[in-house]
């Protein structure tokens, strides 16, 4: 896992190299995940550059990505994949914000909302494009939504969790969201938008558990996927559409 030095696009870091099941580790160097660009900088634009990315998967809905439209580097030529719908009625953490003054009424409602996240049509659309993306090109790839931490970890970890990484890597990587880079920074930018929209009653505690990730949100997802398919397979199968043949191309491309 390598954190990528950027400062106005916060939580970006390579979700590759850890060890999988039956030997062989994720590839290092094309796989990233960030909150999104809409306030890069000029150096960060530079990095993007010097990646190469060859595919910018964005899992924010049209009306978010209308309201803040990321940037991208001069010359950029990789392909955008985004959902023509809505992904989220918010983004969780703002919908978290909207429900919940108080801290536990804000994990709760974040719960709630990580155990329907699998099953929303416009992402699981673009769920799908991600997964199909990743099988047909070895070019790097960056996965984002707004704050980096949501949709984006349950879709690294549904990654994860398909190409055999080890549950409890799965798991630390979706939890380093709240040390990776400048979290000062990330979450300062969270609360003041957050407060921009619902005023300043907040509570210290409720802002925490918003602009954090706590391992009892991705279980809950994962949870709600096995209850409802059996098993993360079955659900990556028949909803997802990364049949077995898929994940054979997947492996072949992602394990070294």
């Amino acid at each position: 896992m390598l954190i990528v030095a950027t400062t106005g696009i916060h939580n970006f870091r390579d979700y590759g190299g850890y060890a999988v099941a039956g030997g062989g580790r994720l590839v290092e160097g094309r796989l990233y995940r960030s909150g999104e660009h809409t306030k890069a900088t000029q150096n960060d634009l530079d990095i993007l550059r010097a990646l190469g990315l060859n595919a910018v998967i964005d899992l924010r809905g049209k009306s978010e990505r209308a309201k803040a439209p990321c940037r991208r580097h001069e010359g950029f030529s990789g392909v955008v994949i985004a959902s023509d719908g809505e992904t989220a009625a918010f983004a969780p953490h703002v919908e978290a914000a909207s429900q919940a003054m108080q801290g536990a009424d804000a994990r709760k409602t974040l719960t709630s909302r990580y155990k329907e996240l699998p099953f929303r049509p416009a992402l699981v659309d673009v769920f799908r494009q991600y997964f199909h993306t990743l099988a047909e090109s070895d070019g790097p790839t960056v996965v984002y939504c707004s704050a980096g931490k949501d949709r984006t970890g349950v879709l690294v970890a549904l990654l994860h969790t398909l190409m055999g990484v080890h549950r409890d890597d799965v798991v630390n990587d979706y939890l380093l969201t709240n040390t990776a880079g400048d979290s000062a920074a990330r979450t300062a930018a969270i609360r003041a938008d957050l407060e921009k929209r619902f005023g300043a009653g907040l509570t210290d505690e409720a802002v925490r558990v918003i602009t954090s990730v706590e391992a009892g949100f991705l279980e809950a997802a994962f949870d709600a996927i096995t209850a409802a398919h059996g098993s993360v397979d079955a659900y990556a199968s028949t909803v997802l559409h990364v049949t077995r043949d898929v994940r054979g191309v997947l492996e072949s491309r992602l394990i070294v």
